[in-house]
């Protein structure tokens, strides 16, 4: 096959079933190792587009996205703009969307990041730029939704456009239910799209209920279309939305109607694919050991049987027979194979056990007491992910490190915020002759003071974001001892690349590499557990 880095992004779409692994996929898709490797590819050919149209004296029109999928793309282009002498000016953009209810300076409104993270640094000129309005009043949404439509006309129709995936399968915010013919129009957002973007406006009370959005039939008009899906927390969806049936309840599975239509996705965005996950259902594969372990650990689970009774029936019967084949075995022996290493994966001793030096484990026995690390992404996850874990391996003496990567305070509300400088300030004023409390007075005055000036939605200050982050340092801290983990022992690295942004604006640097680093020279751990 093909390296995908080789393949034409925007000439292989429309191209399907290719080869026999991909005879399940109704929309041609490509996999790369990363994101970065798929925007990169990506935004080289929409160079090329952009300068053979500009040389032809015409303007390329695109179709954009928001929320953080697109956000390498754009990081790319920039780097062509500023290093490569591209220039948009022959470009005319239209967004997908916009939340209803949001003026265009709001920072989660999604002209604020289009300009934050695309507008600001390229040479696009701003007549070039439309981004649906979501201040129009109730009463001209129908008429201006009309007006969007024939402004994608007049322009010629969307050459390209570019296209995420939310989690209960929409484009743009084409909800469950959205028919193929729908155009532009306002929409009422889907309950786990509003927790999607909770992070972001601090709270679901605070996510808009409604959007202004290109309809399934407008963006089915574009003459290419480019689906991008990272991880391993979109690879379901996708799954659906590329071999499942065409539905109004996942609208992403229209593309699978369009001629001209592409998905790219990363190695873990494709995970759930046949011809990753099951690649035995589609063609001959190689039976490693590890293959040979996921398939029949797949039967059992299909079939409903223990993997100790599984019959040579089962195997072929479910696609699987070829593995009794090439080892010439009976279903009995692969079985008693197959248990005996699922067995060996389990253990009662995260650490690894003692005097089990020439036993099959999944953790190594020596040496007995080891130097754990655990990193969390944010102070609670590793509490909610693995408090067990943490909880026996401080059970069985070993030394374990809790590091939290970020404060978590992004998702602390102003009102605990503002309880807590409210409690310092009243004790201040209630403190009696003799007790100096001016400092803390002053300090808790200041906060309540920032909180009311920056509003709803403003950005903290960094004395609110140092306090939020604060709040959560002493809930950590009390979680951790109740695992028994001691409090000096959780470590609190604040990343910059969380500290200095917001979420979907976030962007890694050598500071926090560096801080990585420092931490594990200082631990020097046998065992790393991550969570988040």
């Amino acid at each position: 096959m093909v390296p995908e880095n080789n393949i034409c992004i925007l000439d292989a779409a429309g191209h399907k079933q290719l080869t026999q692994k991909e005879r399940l996929e109704k929309t041609r898709t490509l996999v790369y190792p990363s994101s970065q490797d798929a925007c990169r590819k990506l935004a080289s050919e929409v160079a090329d587009l952009i300068r053979g149209r500009e040389a032809e004296g015409g303007y390329v029109v695109l179709g954009l996205a928001t929320g953080s999928t697109p956000v390498p793309f754009y990081r790319e282009l920039i780097r062509l703009h500023k290093q490569e002498t591209l220039s948009f000016k022959a470009v005319i953009t239209f967004n997908l969307d916009e939340y209803y209810g949001l003026p265009s300076n709001h920072p989660e409104s999604y002209c604020t990041f289009m300009h934050d993270q695309l507008f600001e640094h390229i040479d696009i000129l701003p007549e070039n730029i439309h981004i649906p309005d979501g201040t129009v009043s109730i009463d001209e949404v129908y008429e201006y939704c009309k007006n969007y439509e024939r402004a994608i006309d007049e322009a010629g129709g969307l050459d390209l456009q570019i296209l995420g995936i939310g989690r209960t399968g929409h484009i743009g915010f084409n909800e469950p239910g959205s028919a193929k013919d729908t155009v532009t129009r306002m929409i009422t957002l889907d309950r786990v799209t509003r927790a999607d973007a909770a992070a972001d406006f601090l709270g679901i009370a605070n996510v808009p209920r409604f959007a202004i959005t290109m309809g399934v039939g407008t963006i089915m008009k574009a003459r290419r279309i480019v689906l991008m899906a990272w991880g391993g927390n979109k690879a379901d969806v996708v799954k659906e939305a590329i071999e499942g049936p065409v539905t109004d309840m996942i609208s992403a599975s229209y593309l699978q109607e369009h001629g001209s239509a592409v998905v790219l996705v990363d190695a873990a965005g494709s995970s759930r694919l046949t011809r990753f996950e099951r690649p035995w259902l589609v063609g001959s594969v190689d039976w490693t050991h590890a293959m040979i372990k996921r398939a029949i650990v797949w039967l059992s689970e299909t079939v409903g049987s223990p993997i100790l009774k599984l019959r040579d029936e089962d195997y072929n019967e479910h696609g699987v027979g070829e593995v009794l084949s090439t080892l010439n075995q009976k279903a009995y022996h692969v079985n008693i194979d197959v248990f005996n290493r699922v067995q060996h994966t389990i253990t009662g001793w995260p650490g690894g056990k003692a005097n089990t030096e020439n036993q099959p484990r999944p953790e190594r026995a020596l040496p007995v007491h080891k130097r754990v690390v655990v990193f969390s992404a944010e102070p609670s996850d590793a509490i909610f992910g693995m408090a067990g874990t943490l909880d026996r391996l401080i059970e069985q003496k070993h030394n374990v490190t809790l590091v939290i990567l970020t404060s978590g305070g992004l998702r602390v509300g102003d009102a605990s915020a503002r309880n807590f400088a409210g409690v310092i300030k009243e004790m201040a004023e209630l403190a009696v002759a003799g007790e100096c409390w001016t400092d803390q007075k002053v300090y808790a005055q200041s906060i309540l003071s920032e909180l009311e000036a920056k509003g709803d939605f403003g950005v903290d200050p960094p004395t609110v974001r140092r306090l939020k982050g604060l709040i959560l340092r002493e809930e950590t801290r009390d979680a951790a001892a109740d695992c028994g983990v001691n409090p000096g022992q959780v470590k609190f690295l604040d990343l910059p690349f969380y500290e200095r942004s917001r979420y979907r604006r976030f962007q890694l640097s050598e500071d926090d590499a560096e801080s990585i680093k420092h931490i594990l020279n200082e631990v020097k751990p046998h065992s790393i557990f991550a969570n988040g």
